[in-house]
């Protein structure tokens, strides 16, 4: 058993900046511009040094420099690079397809990727089928269910596999159009269907829409959480059909996919960076509106990169004020809500039991982990 290791030089830069994805130059040069950051390698690096810990001296089949090579060196590995893209830096969606498709050919018999759907997609579209993946999550829009919970559950299976074979299930690979998708009109599609290997609370599964019939229980549950929100607190609405419902209820008219800075009835900033949502909150009493990803139990991580781990450290006890249907914590089946902020001592830190408000005067007390913990840290066990 070989692993194979991708990672996308630019995924989640785009996230940090408040542009809801990363796809395109253009995209990845104004997120630049607004102070966005890629964090793929650092992301890979984390999955690394797990399989590091278990395997020292593992050989490892990669692509040249930033497409894999060098996070498997900072990690303590040997990389074997089987694939030179034509330019570094620059590198295209064509080069992660060819190094896919060159690292299969080299005897990988499970590549790892960094990144988020879009390269998800693209890996896919470099293997022959039925050839194993799993995803280190560092996009910014993850509904795909080929993705680890985090990069410690990653390199933990990553080591798994090495050892012996892994059972493996069949996940659905998707991506959307980022243009409809910043017009709040997000749209998957299902582009191809990939086995990865399975351990309970190590893999995510894909994001579920609310649907339609829902709208009553949303509207609940914002009103629940309007009628919590206390006088002279700043309050970040990240992302969400709910946290939009709430948006509406206070007559405000925040961004469908961004992060808005609400105090008093009153909106102050509109579909913020990651840099402005520290400056806003930075000595003040301040709390986080989040709500619960369908399907994949996420307040953290996942589409609201802006709510980074600098900005939840600045944020009051409680730092999240959490509001969700209870249709989407009995669809988690009892899985716990997941926290991915990039930082495992934050992440340990947030999790417990979190209050998750449903209605005016209704709310569940329900369990958090630590996505990018450590298997000994509790991602296994807190499943």
């Amino acid at each position: 058993m070989t692993i194979g290791l991708i990672v996308n030089p630019v995924a989640g830069v785009g996230g940090p900046a408040g542009l809801a994805g990363s796809d395109g130059v253009a995209v990845q040069r104004e997120a630049l511009r607004r102070g966005g950051r890629p964090c793929a390698g650092e992301r890979a690096v984390q999955a690394l040094r797990v399989l590091a810990t278990v395997r020292p001296g593992a050989e490892v089949l990669t692509a040249a420099g930033p497409l894999g090579e060098d996070a498997a060196r900072e990690a303590g590995l040997m990389p074997v690079v089987e694939y030179t893209p034509r330019m570094v830096p620059g590198t295209t969606a064509d080069d992660t397809a060819r190094a896919a498709a060159a690292l299969r050919a080299a005897g990988a018999s499970l590549i790892l990727f960094a990144g988020g759907d879009g390269t998800a997609r693209d890996v896919a579209r470099g293997l022959p089928a039925g050839a194993p993946v799993l995803g280190i999550p560092a996009g910014v829009k993850m509904y795909s269910g080929c993705f680890a919970v985090g990069p410690a559950a990653a390199g933990a299976l990553a080591a798994d596999w090495l050892r012996a074979p892994l059972p493996t299930a069949e996940a659905e690979v998707l991506d959307l159009d980022e243009d409809l998708m910043r017009a709040g009109r997000p749209d998957p599609r299902l582009f191809a269907l990939v086995p990865i290997p399975v351990a309970a609370g190590r893999t995510q599964a894909r994001k579920a829409a609310t649907p339609a019939s829902a709208r009553e229980a949303v509207r609940r549950a914002a009103a629940g959480a309007a009628d919590r929100m206390r006088p002279g607190v700043r309050y970040l609405l990240g992302p969400g059909g709910t946290t939009a419902e709430l948006g509406r209820l206070l007559g405000l008219d925040t961004s469908p996919l961004g992060v808005d800075i609400v105090q008093d009835g009153r909106l102050l900033a509109r579909d913020v960076t990651e840099q402005q949502a520290f400056d806003a909150v930075a000595g003040h009493d301040a709390q986080a509106v989040v709500t619960v990803i369908g399907g994949q139990g996420f307040l953290l991580g996942r589409g609201n990169q802006q709510l980074s781990a600098r900005v939840v450290a600045e944020l009051a006890a409680p730092p999240l004020l959490v509001v969700a249907t209870e249709q989407k914590l009995i669809d988690l089946a009892g899985r716990p809500l997941l926290v991915d902020t990039g930082e495992p001592a934050l992440d340990l830190r947030l999790a417990g039991h979190v209050t998750v408000i449903t209605g005016p005067a209704t709310a569940s007390l329900y369990p958090v982990c630590a996505a990018s913990a450590a298997p000994t840290e509790g991602v296994s066990e807190c499943v």
